[in-house]
């Protein structure tokens, strides 16, 4: 399990993204030395989801329209879109994924600060 954290930085929570830097590298390597086995590594990245460790954003109208510039999709996600997704991951269907990560984020890794051009 990884973060948009692996791809975007974050002022003042260097550990965490670094951390999840460091995931992605392993599951990249993990993949390579298995993969010849038939055994896939492939990590899922979620953006903000609406659990409690980030309840104190979401939970009131000024977090929640602030979380809410930083997704396209204009929606926070939930624990089941996580869940979906490695339900998938662990199924046959997706038997020839191997070696990637899965950001389920509503867009957030497309910056969207950018969407009105910077």
């Amino acid at each position: 399990m990884s973060s948009v954290h692996e791809e975007i930085p974050w002022a003042g929570h260097a550990n965490y993204a670094a951390s999840k830097g460091g995931l992605l590298m392993l599951m990249e390597s993990i993949c390579q030395a298995y993969a010849p086995h038939k055994i896939r590594c492939n990590s899922i990245a979620p953006g903000a989801i609406k659990t409690d460790i980030n309840k104190d954003v979401w939970s009131t109208k000024e977090g929640r329209e602030n979380m809410l510039k930083l997704i396209p999709y204009k929606q926070i996600g939930v624990p089941e879109d996580i869940g979906s997704v490695a339900s998938w991951l662990a199924s046959d269907e997706s038997e020839y994924i191997n070696g990637t990560t899965i950001f389920v984020d509503g867009g957030m890794t497309c910056y969207p600060g950018f969407t009105t051009n910077g």
